[in-house]
């Protein structure tokens, strides 16, 4: 793709770059109002049978993860046209999705402009690393990387890391602005924990949060993790890096199901959303299906994603991933090739 046909795939992607008023509203009604309805039923059905929790957990978490995709509008700044509006929904949707708005902004500004880039990763990113680095990287940090990219890990613990952890703290870099955010929004999280566990008990509340949390959390990381992760992705050193190149070969177009498009606020096309930012979540399909060169992104479906949970390291050489096996044949290819 020539500077020339990629200026004008981003000028013909601009015109969707607009929010819409009417269509944010109506999204707040219809994801944060269902959220909290189904909340209360969980922890009502209680009474009746913790099997009938369980599954509306799941349908709250559903309705976590569409909060979640407004709360990245918001820090697009894409949901709203001012960003004053931006911010207070951000930081109301960070309360409830338990991320801190500011900071989060901040570092997923970082990840779309170092995207696919193998020269600047790091920040917003899934820990990635490419064979060459793992070969000479010490023992200690082979285990870890080993321990963060395995499955049971990285979706099963990875979801209490994130909310305990990671969302909860600022980098010593931060400036005043972004701390205080965070700290209203862990004190808003602590002041909400209490009144409920004061009004429902703490094993009520435990009982129906903790679910909600991991599934939602769960799912956020696999959606992050594959919709970057799949076959045939881009990823370049600086000198041969492309933003727009990184955008629509760097990330995929995730096709699911009508019902899963809807919760996840359509964030399977993702290419879209990395080609322009400021395309709100509710004109991803359509920015997709009048834009001929975006259908041209590779597609995943359900079936195809789960492929990816074997990749472990990145192959600049032959430009794909490999799993830890294919890793040390590669290796002693390459040890055989040099003794001959």
């Amino acid at each position: 793709m020539s500077k020339q046909q990629q200026a004008e795939l981003k000028k013909s992607v601009a015109p969707f770059a607009a929010p819409n008023i009417k269509s944010s509203i109506s999204q707040i009604i219809n994801t944060i109002l269902p959220f909290f309805i189904v909340w209360f039923l969980a922890y009502q059905s209680l009474s009746i049978s913790i099997w009938l929790t369980l599954p509306l957990t799941v349908v709250a978490a559903g309705f976590a993860v569409r909060t979640f995709i407004i709360f990245h509008d918001c820090a697009h700044d894409s949901f709203f046209k001012s960003n004053k509006a931006n911010r207070i929904v951000g930081t109301l949707t960070g309360i409830m999705t338990h991320f801190a708005f500011s900071k989060w902004k901040r570092s997923h500004a970082m990840h779309h402009a170092t995207s696919s880039n193998l020269d600047k990763r790091g920040t917003g990113d899934i820990w990635m690393m490419t064979v060459n680095e793992y070969r000479n990287a010490s023992f200690w940090k082979r285990l870890q990387y080993r321990l963060y990219r395995n499955p049971i890990v990285m979706f099963g613990l990875g979801p209490f890391f994130l909310f305990l952890i990671e969302n909860r703290f600022n980098k010593k870099q931060a400036k005043r602005k972004e701390k205080l955010n965070t700290y209203i929004i862990n004190a808003s999280i602590v002041t909400i924990y209490a009144l409920l566990i004061w009004a429902i008990g703490w094993q009520a509340f435990l009982i129906v949060q903790v679910p909600i949390l991991f599934v939602s959390g769960a799912l956020g990381i696999w959606l992050f993790y594959v919709q970057h992760q799949f076959e045939d992705s881009y990823f370049e050193n600086e000198e041969d890096w492309s933003f727009v190149k990184a955008a629509v070969d760097g990330s995929s177009y995730y096709k699911l199901p009508k019902v899963m498009q809807w919760m996840t606020g359509n964030i399977g096309f993702h290419h879209v959303h990395h080609l322009s930012p400021r395309v709100p979540n509710y004109n991803l399909e359509k920015t997709h299906e009048n834009v001929t060169s975006l259908q041209q992104a590779t597609t995943i479906t359900l079936a195809s994603s789960l492929q990816s949970i074997r990749f472990r390291l990145y192959d600049e050489k032959n430009k794909s991933f490999v799993n830890f096996k294919e890793m040390k044949a590669l290796l002693k290819e390459e040890n055989r090739g040099v003794y001959h």
